[in-house]
């Protein structure tokens, strides 16, 4: 008989601006940030991990307007496909937006819209890899794991940030007695 090493995950919740978020990591990195509508009861939380102490101090400054991209070490599992697709993800600029056959260009095969939208949907590092990012050709906002509601958010929030850092660089500097 033969025996299978278990991987073990530490977990945690994290209050956001858009719902509970569940964080799990394994010995290598994050493996997962998903929205949830609940705390699981059965589930036995580990606040002492480090990787989900970097990812909740990387989220306490993102959504602070703090932080534009995420550092932490990620531990995706996915196919070859879906790596490609979520590494890319990671290069769509904070507070900017790409369509999904933009994303499929990027990928190297302008036909996968499908298949890039099927990877960008089972992308389990919402936030972290900026899934939220990618929209419809037409400009509008189409499926989301987390909801509609969320991505709007996500994007108001990101786009309002980016626009006003845009604006705070364009005032002149004051107090050099000009």
């Amino acid at each position: 008989m033969s025996e299978e090493s278990e991987v073990i995950e530490s977990v945690m919740y994290y209050e956001s601006p858009v719902g509970l978020l569940e964080l799990r990591a394994g010995d290598k990195g994050l493996r997962s940030l998903l929205f949830k509508f609940e705390r699981d009861p059965m589930v036995v939380t580990d606040e002492q991990s480090p990787f989900l102490l970097t990812c909740k101090a990387e989220l306490d400054e993102y959504f602070a307007g703090k932080r534009t991209t995420f550092t932490l070490p990620l531990d995706m599992q996915g196919t070859d496909f879906q790596l490609i697709v979520w590494k890319e993800l990671t290069f769509i600029p904070f507070g900017q937006t790409i369509s999904y056959l933009q994303l499929a260009k990027r990928v190297g095969d302008l036909h996968s819209t499908r298949a890039v939208g099927n990877a960008n949907g089972k992308n389990p590092l919402s936030i972290i890899v900026p899934c939220h990012r990618v929209i419809g050709s037409n400009g509008k906002l189409v499926g989301y794991g987390g909801g509609m509601d969320n991505k709007r958010w996500l994007l108001e929030f990101e786009r309002n940030l980016t626009t006003k850092d845009l604006f705070n660089s364009m005032l002149p500097e004051s107090g050099h007695g000009e």
